[in-house]
């Protein structure tokens, strides 16, 4: 880098004089931003990119708002005892190199714990400890490293920013100058002579030219900054092909004024861009009305208990919490709102929130916050404001979460696209050495016309836009995706794997009978308390079924996956579970799912559960085993296996008395055979199975247990439709294919006008961006028909 140039911004610093470890800088605060850089090691910020960084603000004072108790809490995402996670908007946001050193916070300041950059909404999602560090000196921190966050007083709140308006004023530039430009070449078009030729026509050439320059220089330069990126980081993206095109339509037309030879191309080059940024703007609003679709519409099948003002209790969608409502938040139930303990043992697991898997224990009177987990049996809360379903998605896609199960499309999306642009490179040079030879005159339309023509925007637009319009769809047919990646996933599978109960069983239809010693009122009491604390599917079965008792608070509850429930209050204790966990041997085989009962060590009675299968399962089992291997995975005993057998087709295979770990483990050895393995489950025992398969499906019936583990929530009420959600997976596959092959017919096409000097640049600027509409429009209408099927 120059000596005359800033080493950290990259602006001009022959005034300054102002130089450190032989390195030259514009200001002070450059300067002092490499000195923390170089202090904490962290210098590899301007290996990733030349002059990467920005001059920070003089910030003295500025941010003296946020000692504001009452500010602060709006703007904090997540605030309890030492942790807080704040979201800033960061607008200065533009390279990998603001990535780095902004997921590397923490060794600026060690109190920062995490700090993770959403690239495309230019935020950060910073997580510190509030005891040692305040959100004022963390904003303090990002200013004096030039990442000053944008902080709205007039409305703030979480997540509020500024609209980027930029696109709409680049196409009103381009509109405006493309428009006075073809007016200007209405003389040439029309081969005006005398008057026209003799006064006019260097003025309105030169006027042309005046008009282009914003043109390139303002509406286009996303495209040369892009490109540029793109080649210093040793990647042709879809953005060099076009630059090529305006360089040359540029420089070819000036030059062709300078030289009084003609009047060039400047009508073509305003054209190529106005519609270039048109299809880009229409492609921005279709991604923001999918976005709202996503957000504000998608909401999970999930519900929550509601304790009404005569004590009675009452199960209720999410979205429909007000402020000062009494809700019941059971055992390994997320808390979906912010709100104040009234009633219970708390013992938070905020590892939703803060991807840390530490719980904190609460008091009466204490504030709880969304997305914690409660994992001591029942507590009962006053809610303090309603709830935000996109908080929700946000928690269930949190990037703390992020697996293995990646996304594999949109890599071979790029791939294809930079084979695309090496091959219509080399197209365009073959093209252009054949027409210097046989006519020179036509070199130049031939070259502009293929980089043009044949840009593979449409080809990069059919992926997203296929997806996000499928996503759209089946949420609202109750299947929720976690993200696009996993529509692609579900394409793929070739072995479905079933739990039993609370998946394929329909709990509000079970049958149960029970047998053994009479149980007392105080121990049916403290039966139906600790079954209140349960959100097994079992569990809330058998509670539904108990007649009204007085509800206790438990001293203690303790609830152990794949075995059972065990709960004390004053001197009574109870355990609620198979037969060994409450410590039952009996010689006698059971033939269907049993819950055992002992109190105070002593043995009680079982009761017997008469399973009713979902609704249209043996139908859906019948269309699924002709294509894939079925599995059921059951944690009870054999008594269903002779229905099961009947129900279910021949080859189905039947695995019972298989805890939680082994289910996993059964999912692991087949995936190491080569399986693609979907797994279907309650979403609470099988969170680890879930975890495990290439896609994990948790069934829901209004209860709010969903798991980051899972990758999709299906409404229990739309079981049956399982199959008909995995074929239309498949279907948006082929659309994307279909949209490759229209993209490749359609660039053969023009092509072949181009290296034939046939089409004129105006033209091909014209058809370019049509061509990603048309792609829009064609995927958009085929993903709307596959959901008119569903209907």
């Amino acid at each position: 880098m120059s000596k005359n140039t800033c080493f950290h911004c990259g602006l001009n610093a022959t005034s300054t004089k102002i130089t450190f470890d032989d390195k030259s800088f514009c200001c002070n605060g450059c300067k002092t931003v490499y000195e923390i850089f170089s202090a904490n090691d962290l210098t590899c910020y301007y290996d990733l990119q030349q002059a990467p960084g920005t001059t920070p603000k003089d910030i003295e004072g500025k941010y003296n708002f946020l000692e504001n108790l009452k500010i602060v809490d709006q703007l904090l995402e997540f605030n309890d005892e030492n942790t807080q996670i704040v979201n800033l908007y960061i607008p200065n946001i533009h390279c990998s190199s603001c990535i780095w050193i902004l997921e590397n916070l923490n060794k600026l300041n060690p109190s920062i714990s995490s700090s993770i950059v959403n690239f495309g909404k230019k935020s950060v999602r910073v997580t510190y400890n509030s005891e040692k560090y305040s959100l004022k000196n963390l904003v303090t921190l990002l200013s004096s490293i030039g990442y000053e966050p944008y902080i709205s007083l007039d409305d703030y709140s979480v997540g509020k920013k500024q609209i980027d308006r930029s696109l709409i004023y680049k196409l009103g530039v381009a509109g405006f100058a493309f428009g006075n430009i073809m007016f200007l070449s209405f003389p040439e078009y029309f081969q005006v002579s005398g008057f026209w030729i003799e006064q006019y026509a260097p003025v309105f050439r030169w006027l042309m030219f005046v008009f282009s320059i914003p043109v390139v220089f303002y509406s286009a330069q996303d495209y040369f900054i892009s490109a540029y990126k793109g080649l210093r980081s040793k990647i042709l993206n879809i953005d060099v092909p076009i630059v090529l095109g305006v360089l040359v339509l540029f420089l070819r037309s000036t030059f062709e004024i300078i030289l009084d030879i003609g009047t060039g191309f400047f009508d073509s080059l305003t054209g190529l861009i106005f519609f270039l940024l048109l299809g880009k703007f229409f492609q921005q609003k279709t991604y923001t009305f999918l976005s709202f679709e996503r957000d504000y519409k998608s909401y999970f099948p999930i519900g929550i208990t509601k304790i009404t003002s005569k004590e009675k209790e009452e199960s209720i969608q999410v979205y429909d919490i007000k402020k000062g409502d009494r809700l019941l938040i059971r055992n390994e139930e997320l808390i979906p709102v912010d709100c104040i303990l009234i009633k219970g043992n708390a013992r938070i697991d905020y590892s939703f929130v803060t991807g840390e898997s530490k719980t904190v224990s609460k008091q009466s009177g204490d504030k709880l916050f969304a997305g914690g987990k409660q994992l001591n049996g029942t507590i009962e809360v006053d809610v303090l404001k309603s709830v935000e379903q996109s908080y929700l998605t946000q928690l269930w896609s949190n990037d703390v979460f992020k697996t293995d199960k990646t996304l594999a499309f949109t890599n071979i999306t790029n791939s294809i696209s930079k084979r695309f642009t090496i091959t219509i490179l080399l197209i365009a040079l073959i093209a252009s050495s054949y027409w210097v030879i046989l006519d020179s005159s036509k070199v130049l339309n031939v070259f502009t016309s293929v980089l043009i023509i044949a840009c593979p925007c449409a080809i990069a637009l059919s992926a997203p836009f296929t997806f996000g319009n499928i996503l759209r769809i089946l949420g609202k047919k109750k299947f929720y995706l976690k993200n696009a990646s996993v529509i692609e996933q579900l394409a793929k599978i070739n072995t479905i794997i079933f739990d039993k109960t609370g998946t394929i069983t329909a709990n509000k239809e079970t049958t149960i009978n029970y047998e053994g010693a009479t149980l007392s009122a105080s121990e049916e009491a403290l039966l139906k308390s600790t079954l209140r604390g349960s959100n097994h599917p079992l569990s809330r079965s058998l509670y539904s079924l108990l007649d009204e008792h007085n509800i206790v608070s438990l001293d203690t509850f303790k609830e152990h996956f794949g075995k059972g429930i065990e709960a004390k209050y004053k001197q009574e204790y109870i355990k609620i579970g198979s037969a060994p966990f409450v410590g039952h041997s009996s010689d006698v085989a059971t033939l269907n799912t049993t819950v055992h009962v002992s109190t105070n060590n002593t043995y009680k009675g079982k009761f017997t559960f008469y399973n009713a299968y979902r609704k249209g399962l043996s139908q859906l089992f019948n269309a699924l085993k002709k294509e894939y291997d079925l599995v059921i995975l059951s944690g009870d005993n054999a008594g269903e296996k002779d229905n099961l057998t009947k129900l279910l087709p021949t080859k189905t295979k039947l695995l019972f008395n298989q805890k939680p770990e082994d289910k996993l483990e059964y999912i692991r050895y087949h995936q190491s055979e080569g399986a693609k393995v979907l797994m279907v489950g309650d979403g609470l025992n099988d969170a680890g199975a879930l975890a495990q398969s290439n896609v994990g499906i948790a069934i829901s019936e209004n209860v709010n247990v969903f798991s980051p583990a899972c990758d999709a929530i299906l409404d229990a009420s739309k079981f049956n439709q399982l199959f008909n959600y995995i074929k239309i997976s498949k279907s948006a596959i082929k659309i994307i294919k279909w949209c490759f092959l229209l993209s490749f017919i359609y660039n053969i096409i023009g092509l072949y006008f181009a290296v034939t000097g046939q089409l004129a640049p105006v033209v091909a600027a014209i058809l370019m961006p049509l061509s990603s509409i048309s792609i829009v429009v064609f995927t958009t209408i085929t993903t709307n028909i596959l959901g008119k099927k569903l209907e």
